[in-house]
């Protein structure tokens, strides 16, 4: 028994005729679409190949073949060829206030014994002085890199 069946239309047969046949795109895109058109078994197909031999023509998995067939079958031809879009919000810790501070404190003089600031300097003051909970010092640099400001290439005063 077939768990997924794919069955594409002759538009879908054409784009992915078109994508594997010319131009530049990911190697994963091809690939799908190489598989998506081997496993074919609706009407424009002349004749359907079994997933052993795609396997062994292509070069890849068993797996990788169903893979593209249950992500077809389930999610639609787009996501197949392209991907899902990552969902994931990250919320920003750095708003402008601070990044207002961190600013004016990177321009201050350094702590006593040092000659200036270094990232993880800045990044345990802000903390100590409540700017913020907690933050890394590649949070920091990103802040800093963004305001093109610069920790000590001239003296400060």
């Amino acid at each position: 028994m077939k768990k997924y069946i794919v069955t594409l239309t002759e538009e879908e047969r054409g784009i992915l005729g078109e994508l594997s046949s010319k131009g530049k795109h990911r190697s994963q895109k091809i690939l799908n679409a190489l598989i998506l058109l081997g496993c074919d078994e609706g009407e424009f197909q002349a004749a359907r190949s079994k997933n052993e031999e795609i396997s062994r023509v292509l070069k890849i998995s068993m797996k990788k073949i169903d893979r593209v067939k249950k992500c077809f079958v389930e999610e639609g031809f787009d996501v197949t060829l392209n991907g899902r879009k990552g969902s994931r919000v990250y919320k920003k810790k750095a708003d402008g206030d601070f990044e207002a501070h961190l600013v004016a404190l990177s321009c201050s003089d350094p702590p006593e014994g040092y000659a200036r600031w270094s990232l993880r300097l800045l990044a345990d003051k802000v903390v100590e002085l409540d700017y913020i909970d907690s933050i890394s010092h590649e949070a920091i640099r990103r802040v800093l890199k963004k305001t093109k400001s610069s920790l000590g290439s001239e003296k400060v005063g």
